[in-house]
């Protein structure tokens, strides 16, 4: 031990043992907020389990998600989204709207290759797309596509999942 430490009384050299040992905590311990997360704002029915579900895949992959429990129905009229690629909740990141449980890894894309397009969509909730594959799915899977939907409501296949 340092002979500065030594010199001190017993309470204050424990007081300084204490500081030291806590600053020398990890700072992985310490929960930071993820700087490089993408915002998304999400509009969903209240209790909706998948659309949680969808949420958590998100924060897991990157994002920082605001829910808004006030269901979809509005927010997809006011954001332009066609109810023929409608599904349970809308998003809107960057100023693209996203419809359905579109995965994270084509919400990137998107947001990358920046096209000139209203969102994505994955229409209705086919099984074992993000949201709609936990245990109570039994790990059943339908093969869906991701649709880039343009903004004159015209959709052509951005990516596909079997």
């Amino acid at each position: 031990m340092h002979p500065a430490v030594l010199s001190l009384n017993p309470q204050r050299r424990i007081l300084l043992l204490r500081a030291l040992a806590l600053s020398a905590t990890p700072l992985a311990l310490a929960k930071k907020p993820n700087a490089t997360a993408v915002t998304i704002q999400v509009w969903k029915d209240p209790s909706c389990g998948c659309c949680k579900d969808w949420i958590t895949h998100l924060e897991k992959n990157g994002f920082a998600a605001t829910a808004i429990d006030q269901g979809n129905s509005t927010a997809r009229v006011r954001l332009g989204m066609p109810q023929k690629y409608g599904s349970c909740h809308t998003a809107l990141v960057q100023g693209y709207v996203i419809e359905g449980h579109v995965p994270a890894e084509d919400i990137r894309r998107l947001l990358k290759e920046r096209p000139d397009a209203l969102g994505l969509a994955v229409p209705s909730m086919p099984l074992g797309s993000p949201g709609m594959d936990g245990p109570a799915y039994g790990g059943r899977r339908h093969p869906y596509q991701v649709l880039l939907v343009q903004k004159d409501g015209s959709a052509q296949v951005f990516n596909s999942y079997s």
